[in-house]
């Protein structure tokens, strides 16, 4: 029996974020629907973006290597393109951090919860993946769908130094735009764990997407131990899963 004090949950997409909602470019048509209200990059716009990155890249990046993305949320575990390598890396000068308060995705204007971005600052242990294509441009638009909807990050291109010594890598990273409505900065551990906990949205629960991100990084040897922290405050949340 539902709670009527609790408010109803948004229905989530079928699968969530799969490559046939992206190739259907399906996030939008849920977030045009569920949200109205929420500004959104058209098709054309995230294709010269993408597009841009590409004209723009750094001398050493040859696309017919593939282009290297760098991974430190959930393009660890869903990247919904074909990866040919992955490699453990280190970014300087930004860390990843709970500074986006969404009212969709996984949020909603009755439970606002919290994404991760990468922010100015520290320093970021994540996984880089090469991403390859008979169609480059196809696949990172697939890429660019995803995280570049809404407007909440910047790509920009970045040179990560690999765990195992070898060379730099030059890498897209999606960075916090903290122009963007969303952008609400390092707020107050216990706002962060509420937001956290009792957040949910049309693609599901902060907290889901907190445990997964979590269970990635320690899976691959990285100790995000703010992150660690974190969850086990969500963990013992009252009423928590």
């Amino acid at each position: 029996m539902t709670d009527p004090a609790q408010p109803a949950r948004p229905s989530l997409l079928p699968n969530g974020i799969t490559r046939e909602v992206l190739e259907r470019d399906g996030i939008r048509h849920a977030m045009s629907q569920r949200h109205p209200e929420v500004a959104l990059n058209s098709d054309d716009a995230i294709r010269a973006s993408m597009q841009r990155m590409l004209a723009t890249r750094p001398a050493p990046v040859d696309p017919t290597d593939g282009v290297w993305l760098f991974a430190y949320g959930s393009l660890l575990w869903n990247p919904c393109v074909p990866v040919a390598e992955r490699r453990m890396a280190r970014l300087y000068g930004f860390h990843r951090d709970f500074q986006l308060k969404l009212t969709y995705a996984r949020g909603s204007p009755e439970a606002p919860g919290m994404m991760l971005g990468i922010v100015p600052g520290g320093s970021c242990r994540g996984v880089a993946l090469r991403v390859i294509g008979d169609d480059l441009e196809h696949e990172l638009l697939m890429v660019w769908r995803r995280e570049m909807l809404t407007g909440v990050y910047k790509p920009r291109w970045v040179e990560l130094r690999p765990d195992d010594g070898g060379p730099r890598l030059w890498s897209i990273a999606f960075v916090v735009d903290p122009a963007h409505p969303c952008y609400c900065g390092r707020l107050d551990d216990d706002d962060v764990v509420a937001l956290l906990a009792t957040g949910h949205g049309m693609i599901g629960a902060s907290a889901e997407y907190l445990h997964n991100t979590v269970g990635h990084l320690d899976e691959q040897g990285i100790v995000d131990r703010r992150l660690r922290a974190l969850q086990q405050r969500v963990c013992d949340w009252p009423g928590a899963r």
